[in-house]
């Protein structure tokens, strides 16, 4: 026996003493930990590289005057990642947390494995090389990836392996940002179908382990270090109000604009024009406004301290920083154009998420909207407030997730003394988006093509039911130009009451249903003379093999039909009946709870 053989073999009776010994939901709390301690260290690994790439190539550039380097670097970045993807990876990586629900959704919950790796070399050159997006996405797929794996490893079903996913996604969250109660609220928010106990246990040892291991080699440093001195004034609730009605019409903007963009540079250039074309106009803008080089958040944080020497460095605009119309005017240009060039990026190869561009284009709201106000006679608010509300904001209205948002700037500031003004904003802006976008920009295309998993359960377990687990084929067929003695043969040997018409193609052209030929099918004098043509009607709907099971409902409901035809590229494929459906949907939602 080779040594190959006899790992399998020693892992096989692995599994068989672990069935027998340890109980199932006590093993799935040791995968959470091992998922959780894995995406902490991935999350480490990520900012690490991400840290080092930056430092290395900004450390030397000049603070008064444009630099072209801003315009150069982000092409070569986006250059360097397609060629990593294309010639390594060998499959797309972008869009993490949208991979995430698509493999929750329609892949059995299975990520490839080399996502627990790929996206975050490709995440490092982009962002490390001036892209303007955010590594949260990518680390969200790594810990989504590892949980996957890990629980693929040791066998675990589609129930687990989609908790896992979970677990990933909150240790990942909870490590980059070192926000454990975030990185449960997010799962919970944007990725899990249900919440019970048997899911949020993990979820919370998998952050809190996260958050530990992070905790322990990188300190206690929080991604904005802001002292929130000032108290929150009831008189300002208003203002505050008033700021989560715009970021939400903001976050609309984001999403939108975001998808555009992104399908012009796609759909129109192939990928080297693509790279040249995205990659030239992203340098452009970064190098008229700096602040877009990267994640951009040592920009809000010269924001939250009011800093305009560091916010204007390296742009022609540093001798007129203190020219308050000059600083409108920029920070206005800030908040349109920053979703433009995280699209670019994405669009031209880059590989990054819009956690952080979402939270910047907050931040340079918040601090647009606070400097009108303090500067007009308008009212006196702390501007830390506004920008950190704003950053609240926009990602509320973004991913649909406005306790994530809330708890998020709250963990990433150490600002808990301003959970009101955090929890007004975010709720306005939920709402004012939600009525214009019902959907994440995450979860946006998903839904467009009806792959999303959502938080209703019935929707939930439709999702996860395949059109072909409920065709039926046991249809007899007849032609269009058969008689009715052909069809009373058909009869004979059908044990269903339809019987779909079609052409020499297979093309489905009608249905004929035995009601409608009893009273004649058993005089032989029409046998010969009449057809099948005569008695063929139109059924109420046709439903396409590829079509969603939500849609297959719908036109159940539509019609009234407890019966109707598949067809698959035109031709007759069978069909689906409502009881089957019925009792598929049981099935499946017996797997699909917890409890």
């Amino acid at each position: 026996m080779d040594k190959k053989s006899s790992d399998k073999g020693w892992f096989g009776r692995f599994l068989i003493w672990r069935v027998k010994n340890i109980k199932e939901r006590d093993f799935i709390l040791v995968l959470a930990l091992l998922v959780g301690l894995i995406s902490g260290f991935a999350a480490i690994l990520l900012k690490t590289m991400v840290h080092f790439t930056h430092s290395f190539i900004t450390e030397r550039m000049l603070i008064d005057r444009g630099n072209l380097l801003f315009f150069i670097l982000p092409f070569f970045g986006i250059l360097l990642t397609w060629l990593l993807v294309k010639y390594f990876v060998k499959d797309d990586i972008s869009h993490g947390v949208t991979k995430v629900l698509y493999a929750i959704s329609r892949n059995n919950s299975i990520i490839k494995a080399h996502n627990n790796y790929s996206s975050m070399l490709a995440s490092t050159i982009t962002i490390g090389f001036g892209g303007s997006v955010g590594t949260e996405a990518t680390i969200v797929l790594t810990g989504a990836s590892i949980g996957s794996n890990l629980a693929r490893f040791f066998r675990m079903n589609y129930k687990v392996m989609t908790l896992m996913i979970g677990c990933g996604a909150a240790g990942a969250i909870a490590g980059i940002f070192k926000a454990p109660i975030a990185g449960i609220v997010f799962t919970l928010e944007v990725l899990m179908l249900d919440l019970t106990m048997s899911s949020l246990i993990p979820l919370m040892i998998s952050a809190i382990s996260s958050y530990v291991l992070v905790y322990f080699f990188m300190g206690n440093g929080i991604i904005l270090s802001y002292p929130v001195k000032e108290t929150f004034m009831l008189a300002n609730v208003p203002h505050y109000m008033l700021l989560g009605i715009l970021c939400g019409f903001i976050s609309v903007y984001f999403i939108r604009m975001n998808i555009r963009v992104e399908r012009i540079v796609k759909g129109w250039l192939p990928p080297l024009k693509r790279i040249i074309f995205g990659g030239a106009l992203l340098g452009l803008l970064i190098y008229i406004f700096p602040p877009l080089y990267g994640e951009g958040y040592a920009s809000l944080q010269d924001m939250l301290m009011e800093n305009l020497d560091n916010l204007f460095r390296n742009t022609y605009f540093y001798d007129l920083h203190n020219n308050i119309w000059v600083v409108l005017l920029y920070v206005g240009g800030l908040l349109v154009v920053k979703v433009i060039a995280c699209a670019l990026t994405n669009g031209s190869g880059g590989v990054g998420g819009v956690f952080a561009p979402a939270l910047f284009t907050g931040g340079v709201a918040g601090f647009f909207v606070v400097t009108i106000i303090n500067n007009f006679g308008i009212g006196d608010i702390p501007v830390s407030h506004f920008v950190l509300s704003g950053m609240a904001g926009v990602m509320s209205g973004v991913m649909n997730a406005p306790l994530t948002a809330m708890f998020l700037i709250a963990e990433i500031t150490g600002g808990y003394t301003i959970l009101v003004p955090l929890m007004i904003t975010s709720v306005m802006a939920h709402l004012t988006g939600s009525k214009m976008e019902p959907y994440s920009i995450y979860a946006r295309r998903l839904a467009l093509k009806g792959d999303l998993m959502t938080h209703n359960k019935d929707k939930a377990v439709l999702t996860l039911m395949k059109l072909d687990k409920v065709l039926e084929t046991d249809f007899k067929t007849i032609s269009i130009d058969a008689t009715l003695g052909d069809l009373v043969k058909k009869v004979a040997r059908s044990s269903r009451n339809t019987f779909p018409v079609i052409n020499d193609s297979g093309k489905l052209l009608g249905i004929v249903v035995l009601d409608d030929i009893r009273k004649i099918m058993f005089n032989q004098d029409l046998y010969a003379n009449t057809f099948v043509r005569d008695y063929m009607t139109t059924p109420p709907a046709v439903i396409r093999f590829d079509e969603p099971m939500d849609s297959v409902m719908k036109k159940f409901e539509d019609t009234g039909a407890w019966i109707l035809p598949v067809i698959h590229n035109d031709t007759y494929a069978g069909f689906v009946s409502k009881a089957k459906i019925f009792n598929t949907y049981r099935k499946v939602l017996q797997n699909f709870s917890d409890e």
